[in-house]
């Protein structure tokens, strides 16, 4: 939903799993509520993080706080600008563009995870257990109806920073 959200403003998407089934399309459950948004799952197949994705990224967004576990011990550095969604979101909720142009990064994305990371400390955390994005793997299409659920509540936020958008612009698709 990222990738489709970012579409046209230069900034590469792309999903490596901590856990992944490496080759495996996107879940029927999954790919139904992807297409019904507007975006496209049918180009999508699983790959495992590896140090090189992390090294290379700008920011990484994790479902889980659990999930950053895995990732940062990948590549240390990436502390500064991993997040997961929740964490991102929240920390983005009142970041302003001039917040975003005033932070040091070589790009729009590297100025966004800069952003973030200077509001914690700041922004209180969430709980742990209201934090992360549930896992519907294998189970039932109310889990994924809990997904898409959770997901929406901060994606608005991070895709806004990213854009250059407000929030209620991006609420609206704009």
């Amino acid at each position: 939903m990222l990738a489709h959200e970012l579409a046209g403003k230069g900034i590469t998407v792309s999903s490596a799993g901590t856990g992944a089934l490496v080759g495996a399309p996107v879940d029927v459950q999954s790919a139904s509520r992807i297409t019904g948004a507007g975006a496209v799952a049918d180009e999508f197949a699983a790959r495992q993080i590896t140090r090189d994705i992390v090294a290379a990224a700008d920011l990484v967004i994790s479902a889980t706080r659990d999930h950053l576990s895995t990732v940062v011990p990948l590549y240390p550095r990436a502390l500064r600008y991993s997040f997961a969604l929740h964490d991102l979101g929240d920390l983005l909720t009142d970041v302003t563009e001039a917040d975003i142009e005033a932070t040091a990064g070589a790009n729009r994305v590297a100025k966004v995870a800069a952003a973030a990371i200077a509001k914690r400390g700041t922004v209180s955390p969430r709980l742990a257990e209201d934090s992360g994005i549930i896992d519907p793997f294998q189970r039932d299409a109310p889990a994924f109806d809990q997904m898409v659920a959770e997901v929406s509540e901060s994606l608005p936020a991070v895709v806004s920073a990213l854009r250059g958008a407000t929030a209620s612009q991006v609420d609206r698709g704009l």
